[in-house]
């Protein structure tokens, strides 16, 4: 059987794999949902020792950052190194409706999950409307 080799294709998903594309990024996949009256992050960041995690807001822009080390030392016989090493950073901007005061965070098995309470001005509430016959209430 005659088989067809082309280089640039091995290349192609090496670079796939260590940079990402659009559908699937390379470092920090992220999950992001509402939960009652909180918004919540979970970014994988497996093998990162958590005392490398840096968390900064500044103004509604969330910046991530974290540093994973090789444990591969000098003079070993290397078999295989296709996890991404070195200093990874995200960045997420937060709507007004969040209250970026009060983030909390925890690193639990590879997963960092950030918290990000809903601010009180944002919350539906009811205001009441009175008429010439009784008041009603109405949800804004």
């Amino acid at each position: 059987m005659l088989m067809r080799t082309d280089p640039f294709r091995e290349l192609d998903r090496l670079t796939q794999q260590v940079f990402g594309n659009q559908a699937r990024p390379a470092a920090m996949p992220m999950d992001a949902w509402r939960e009652g009256d909180e918004f919540v992050v979970e970014l994988d960041l497996p093998g990162v020792d958590p005392s490398t995690i840096d968390l900064d807001v500044e103004r509604n822009v969330l910046t991530i950052g974290a540093e994973r080390t090789s444990k591969i030392g000098d003079g070993k016989d290397v078999v295989a190194a296709e996890r991404a090493t070195g200093t990874f950073s995200r960045q997420l901007v937060l709507g007004d409706t969040l209250d970026t005061e009060n983030v909390s965070a925890s690193y639990e098995a590879g997963v960092l999950a950030l918290r990000i309470p809903i601010r009180e001005q944002a919350k539906p509430r009811k205001i009441e409307i009175s008429s010439g016959d009784g008041k009603q209430m109405i949800n804004a």
